[in-house]
């Protein structure tokens, strides 16, 4: 009786298993690589000028961007690291877009285009 009760948890594992398998989309390898590189430079490119930091700088900035308490303060944050990044392109002979990228209506917290919920309407 025991061992036919195993049994059958060892088979109803097994099958869960498989139905957890098959339900998954196949991706293959080289565009899972592709979409974590793609990810990394997105994430890396959010700070104005991250190419002329070094790794220590972008830390550094990001932890005062987390630790400032107002909108306002964020703003001075951005606007002072954008002339200082200016000015280290100007001194290495490097060309930055004049404007940082837009902040705050992007894809953040809140309601967007789409409103607060997304596109795809409420859930049943």
């Amino acid at each position: 009786m025991l061992r036919k009760r195993m049994m059958g948890l060892v088979m109803v594992g097994g099958l869960v298993w498989v139905g957890n398998v098959l339900a998954e989309e196949p991706v293959a390898p080289a565009v899972k690589a592709q979409a974590q590189v793609k990810e990394q430079a997105q994430a890396k490119e959010q700070i104005y000028g991250s190419q002329l930091m070094t790794r220590k700088e972008r830390l550094e900035y990001r932890s005062r961007m987390r630790a400032a308490k107002t909108l306002e303060e964020r703003e001075q944050i951005r606007k002072e690291h954008h002339a200082k990044m200016q000015q280290r392109a100007k001194e290495r002979g490097v060309t930055l877009p004049d404007l940082p990228p837009a902040r705050g209506g992007g894809r953040g917290m809140g309601a967007g285009p789409m409103g607060p919920g997304g596109g795809m309407g409420p859930r049943r």
